[in-house]
């Protein structure tokens, strides 16, 4: 799988090399050809016995346009019964201009407004492509809108219409976007695709290079094993629980020891030798459930020589701040999850303390908890997930998964990865715990912070997909479900059954 994702700003440049070296028109005419028999493939699998299927094309003003016109013009040589809505513009290039031409010499037919009683059997998504920066209005707006509520397959070129394809969110502070079943990407994915709004806008995502050479280094890539997998290695016979780490939880506070245990038992499940909770609530000596589990008095408890997860149920009073300092200033593997983050983010000197921690630190904040960190606002975060995420683990040198649809991986020195996994079950009180316990597992069994995280995100996601495809969700999934899943995922790829 190509995972190499790429700016607008380097689509651009790859663009403008190509037409350098090929005739003009060359690009509009692949990416219409290419479209179109990936249109008749969607064609059909959903309407195999149907003897003429009828096809809307949106075509916008620019070249997204133009490649909209190209994919109309060759479904009506295929047989589709092709109806075009053209929002032409004042002065369209060379290559969209011949595509309009062929066009009304297809024998296709040109509309002003589309009918609600027609039903379609696909819908072509070409009204605006990377270069959109204002809101979709007026009569692109409309179309979109009435689309949204259509019941068919929508393919989108290059991306859905309204869709910011470098940070994923949708043009606009009240903008809105086309919602896509499908989007062919041309001369290189795009993050945007994969994550916030992207995540229900884009749909399943194909790329079409359009046998272009691509010599840009890609901005990002889309997480996966070919990231990790080499970190993840059978284990030796000759081995004990004392190799494979021990990993304290630092959390659980009175009324919150549910956060710490399932982060406990995401580490469990993940490979941990040992597992314990330094807790500060010391009612509960025991997880009946998962005896294994070991507990221990928060205060006074060594955590040297352990990885430690620091946040679950940790709670916000100054026990848990002088802990939270003791682990930061402490040394080794650090994850700092909820409660942790929170009192980070309220304490300047926290953060000038972790930025400095002699070892591994991974944060795995969620959106609003990512903004408290940066002092900005959960809206803000959301508008530029990659960037604000790459500016985090920047600013208190850590891993950081800004976790969310198309969980956001960043490390100091720059490097994004988006993670694939995941579905709606995962948003659900507790998930979040799991994940860092999973992740602690991972950094205790020795694997390299930004390995161990890129690790953690993507089996975490692919769990609750694997529960989801089992019927276990996505409504009404619970955290507790997790970690088995994850334990099945994590031997799966061990063994190569993944």
């Amino acid at each position: 799988m190509n995972t190499q994702l790429y700016s607008i700003a380097q689509i651009r440049a790859i663009e403008q090399a190509a037409h350098a070296a090929l005739p003009p028109g060359t690009l509009m005419r692949r990416a219409g050809a290419t479209a179109a028999a990936h249109a008749l493939a969607l064609l059909k699998d959903r309407a195999p016995d149907e003897p003429q299927m009828r096809v809307l094309v949106l075509a916008g003003p620019g070249n997204n346009g133009g490649d909209a016109l190209e994919v109309a013009a060759n479904l009506a040589a295929s047989g589709c019964a092709v109806e075009v809505v053209h929002l032409a513009g004042s002065a369209p290039s060379a290559e969209t201009q011949a595509a309009l031409d062929r066009a009304h010499t297809a024998g296709l037919r040109f509309i002003d407004a589309v009918s609600a009683d027609l039903k379609y059997a696909l819908v072509i998504d070409g009204l605006f492509g990377i270069g959109l920066t204002r809101p979709l209005a007026g009569r692109a707006r409309e179309l979109a809108e009435q689309v949204n509520a259509m019941r068919c397959a929508v393919l989108a070129l290059d991306v859905p219409s309204g869709l910011d394809a470098d940070t994923g969110a949708i043009v606009g502070p009240s903008g809105a976007a086309m919602t896509a079943t499908h989007t062919i990407t041309f001369l290189g994915d795009k993050p945007g695709l994969h994550t916030g709004d992207g995540c229900d806008h884009a749909g399943q995502v194909q790329v079409a290079m359009l046998d272009v050479e691509v010599q840009e280094t890609a901005q990002a890539r889309l997480n996966g094993p070919a990231l990790f997998g080499a970190s993840l290695m059978p284990r030796r016979r000759n081995s004990h629980k004392g190799s494979f780490g021990d990993v304290a939880v630092l959390g659980g506070a009175p009324g919150m020891l549910g956060a710490a245990l399932l982060a406990a038992r995401g580490a469990l499940y993940a490979g941990a030798g040992r597992v314990l909770v330094a807790a500060l609530d010391t009612s509960i000596a025991i997880d009946p459930t998962q005896p294994e589990i070991m507990f221990r008095d928060a205060v006074g408890f060594a955590f040297e020589r352990r990885t430690v997860v620091a946040g679950p149920g940790l709670g916000d009073g100054s026990q848990a701040m002088r802990l939270l300092g003791k682990v930061i200033d402490g040394s080794g593997p650090l994850l700092l999850d909820a409660d942790g983050l929170n009192l980070v983010a309220a304490s300047p000197d926290l953060q000038e303390r972790l930025a400095r921690h002699d070892g591994p630190v991974v944060l795995t904040p969620h959106p609003l908890e990512a903004a408290r960190l940066l002092g900005v606002t959960a809206a803000i975060v959301q508008a530029d997930r990659l960037e604000n995420a790459r500016e985090l683990a920047q600013r208190l040198n850590a891993v950081v998964v800004l976790k969310g649809a198309g969980s956001i991986i960043a490390r100091p020195d720059g490097e994004i990865a988006i993670n694939p996994t995941g579905n709606p079950g995962l948003a659900t009180g507790g998930s979040g715990d799991v994940l860092a316990g999973l992740c602690g597992a991972l950094l205790g069994q020795g694997w390299p912070a930004w390995e161990a995280t890129l690790g953690a995100v993507w089996l975490h996601g692919a769990a609750a997909d694997r529960l989801v495809a089992d019927g276990a969700g996505p409504i009404g999934l619970t955290a507790g479900e997790l970690p088995r899943a994850i334990r099945s995922g994590i031997n799966a790829l061990v063994t190569g059954s993944q």
